[in-house]
């Protein structure tokens, strides 16, 4: 029995479609970073519950009653509670929140 032309193009298409998946190369992935490539990091930021005025006031959109609200609301254990604890609006924050960090203060 022989099978259309057009009927086995289909069929072709059909098995290309379905196989394709299984041998598409994928791009290789980035190791998420270590420990110690994540400290390192971190020390290219600015911590909020150490910086001075002077630097915290060097931040983009940062005026004297923000970085009196920033000190005055210390010790933060994460950046983000600058927005959840009321100390800056949102915007504000977006426009430091890659510059800085919290390192959770010592006891």
């Amino acid at each position: 029995m022989t099978v259309p032309t057009a009927l086995r193009g289909c069929l072709l298409t059909a098995v290309f479609f379905v196989l394709a998946p299984a041998f598409a190369q994928t791009a290789p992935t980035a190791p998420p970073p270590t420990i110690a490539e994540k400290i390192a990091a971190s020390k290219d930021l600015l911590d909020i519950n150490t910086a001075t005025p002077g630097q915290l006031k060097a931040l983009p959109g940062m005026g004297d009653a923000y970085v009196a609200r920033v000190i005055a609301g210390r010790p933060y254990t994460a950046k983000n509670q600058l927005t959840t604890r009321g100390i800056l609006p949102a915007a504000a924050y977006e426009q430091i929140k890659g510059q800085i960090i919290a390192h959770r203060p010592k006891p």
